[in-house]
């Protein structure tokens, strides 16, 4: 047991399982005797009412100031304003008053009830505020040293709600991604509603807003998921002063467009994928957003190619890196890390941009990873390949071209009908959303990872794809009982570092601190602080819900926290469980409501 004693623990649990999430009437707010838990009001949209704030009622609200651009590209250490912090997506703080020395004295500073639903959300904080965007549509605005509720939007909904990342800060807006497809722009002050954008479709079914805006160029920038959608998904631009869209550009060309003539001569209503369900990246001297685009999942047409010139079956832009200019929508560089994807090994993760020494000169990098957990290096301005680091897991590429990049596939996994092929790692990934982080100083990257595999057979009995690929997990072959990772990488030197295996797989994004410690939460609803050097775990603690979602750390004042929000579970971690129960029996206690958890020194 940690320094967080075994009676806090329980007094804290004791509390959430014996207090109702919401209280009866619509406008009641209380707090426990910390003053720190707040109980919402419902309404018949998702449970939450609105309450916007007099800005003058509150110091934190009236002092608040505008996130500029320049604050934006270079912000201040105590705060984190977007979804990695920075544009550059590294999940990394320059904050080290929590270190390896002392992490041991981390203790539960406070805690905040939050909705219950699905959700993996990333909390923002700037001038001691903390904005939340929580499930149902709810955004929440918070004393970030002891989570006294300043204001609360709720955005009413006949459609069903999506998990988010969370939101964006720009000037005195709060950007809002809603379930059903609209962006709002809130007063940060009060809450109250700026514009209102809807996304005009010819049909909404089966799409999904889930990423977190990115700010770039004037412009908010969202990606479209639509996994199963004819025609694919998209990235949109919306004015941030006017709330009106600007550009869209469409992740699945259409015929005759550049690249619509790599999808097997299908047509546009046959062609999937291509959801954009994570944040871009965003270099502002390049002036360039980087996002990642999802595979396809009617692959059968694009099982083996047509034999027509200039017709293939590389399916654009599937599985690709797309460098796009954030003002007018324009398409700079693509680069498509692997062809004809018949596995759903999506390469659709963050895109983190580094410096690094490539053969004496120092470049700025976009480093990212698919499914396969094997992260590529390109030149951030033009796209050129550069390197490749494999975490040993995946077996589906026998070699990678060192010149081009270009995957070669191992011909032993391709999907067969007559042969049980064991393809490493299983659909679900060997890594997934749950977001790398890097100390750019030390190049080390730390990547929670998932090593389980599937043993596949093309007897058209499989749903996931209409290639009918049959896909059982299994575990990987001379499996030693431990199927979580946490991989550190050694981007300078372009090899593994430590790794720290166990049988509970990561449930959250990882988090680095110049204190040097990465933070992780684990199914088993512990979150726990690694030293970067070595993966030695220096501290844990035991949550009362799993913390499936994207950890922050910020600083108020004189004192640095750290913060993750536990209870909103997600798709993933639903599969996980199944797997850890199928492959370790493993059986989490019935959880606690969903919470904002918050740790700082004593």
């Amino acid at each position: 047991m940690n320094r967080i004693t075994h009676a806090l623990l329980c007094c804290v649990a004791v509390s959430f399982i014996h207090s109702p999430v919401f209280a009866q009437n619509e406008e009641e707010a209380t707090e426990n005797s910390g003053g720190i838990i707040q109980r919402y009001g419902r309404n018949a949209a998702n449970g939450i009412s609105s309450v916007t704030a007099d800005p003058n009622s509150s110091n934190l609200l009236r002092n608040y100031s505008s996130v500029t651009d320049e604050l934006l590209q270079n912000p201040p250490d105590a705060d984190w304003v977007t979804w990695r912090r920075t544009y550059n997506n590294q999940g990394f703080s320059n904050l080290d008053q929590i270190n390896r020395e002392n992490v041991v004295d981390l203790e539960l500073a406070w805690n905040q009830l939050v909705t219950v639903g699905n959700n993996m959300p990333t909390p923002l904080v700037h001038d001691g505020i903390m904005f939340l965007y929580s499930a149902g549509d709810v955004v929440l605005a918070l004393d970030a040293t002891n989570g006294e509720m300043l204001w609360r939007y709720s955005h009413d909904s006949e459609v069903a709600t999506s998990h988010k990342f969370g939101i964006a800060l720009h000037e005195n807006k709060v950007l809002v991604p809603t379930s059903n497809f609209h962006m709002v722009a809130l007063d940060a002050r009060s809450g109250e509603v700026i514009w209102d954008h809807a996304i005009e479709m010819e049909d909404y079914d089966g799409y999904q807003l889930r990423s977190a805006p990115t700010i770039a160029g004037g412009q908010v920038i969202q990606g479209m998921a639509a996994s199963f959608v004819p025609g694919g998904g998209f990235i949109v631009a919306i004015d941030l002063e006017t709330g009106t869209e600007t550009w869209r550009f469409n992740t699945i060309p259409r015929p005759g467009e550049p690249g619509g003539n790599t999808w097997n001569n299908m047509p546009v209503e046959e062609r999937q994928g291509g959801s954009v369900w994570n944040t871009g990246a965003y270099d502002p001297e390049l002036d360039l957003v980087y996002y990642g685009v999802s595979p396809t999942y009617n692959t059968a047409p694009l099982l083996y190619p047509l034999n027509i010139d200039g017709v293939t079956n590389e399916a654009l832009y599937t599985n690709a890196t797309l460098a796009i200019r954030p003002a007018t929508g324009e398409l700079v560089w693509y680069y498509q890390h692997v062809v004809n994807d018949q596995h759903d090994l999506d390469w659709i993760f963050e895109r983190s941009i580094v410096e690094l020494d490539v053969n004496g000169q120092t470049r700025k990098v976009v480093v990212t990873a698919g499914k396969p957990a094997l992260f590529d290096a390109l030149d951030a301005e033009t796209g050129q390949y550069l390197f490749s680091v494999d975490t040993g897991f995946q077996n589906l590429f026998a070699a990678i071209n060192p010149e081009t990049g270009e995957k070669i596939p191992n011909p032993n996994i391709f999907p067969d009908a007559e042969e049980i092929r064991t393809v490493c790692p299983y659909w679900q990934g060997g890594r997934n959303w749950h977001a790398s982080s890097i100390n750019n100083e030390t190049g080390y990257l730390f990547v929670p990872m998932f090593e389980v595999c599937m043993d596949t057979l093309l007897d058209g009995s499989g749903t996931l794809l209409t290639s009918g690929l049959r896909a059982d997990t299994r575990p990987v072959p001379d499996n030693d009982g431990n199927y979580g990772r946490l991989q550190a990488i050694d981007l300078k030197n372009r090899e593994l570092a430590w790794q720290h295996r166990e049988e509970i797989v990561p449930a959250s994004a990882s988090l680095a601190t110049a204190g040097g410690l990465v933070f992780l939460g684990y199914l088993d609803s512990k979150f726990k602080a690694f030293d970067q050097s070595n993966g030695e775990i220096l501290w844990e603690t035991q949550l009362d819900a799993i913390p499936a979602a994207f950890p922050i750390t910020y600083a108020v004042g004189d004192k640095q926290y750290v913060a993750v929000v536990a209870g909103q579970l997600n798709i993933h971690t639903g599969v996980w469980l199944g797997l850890q129960n199928q492959f370790s029996g493993f059986i989490p206690e019935t959880p606690g409501p969903a919470a904002l958890w918050v740790f700082a020194l004593d």
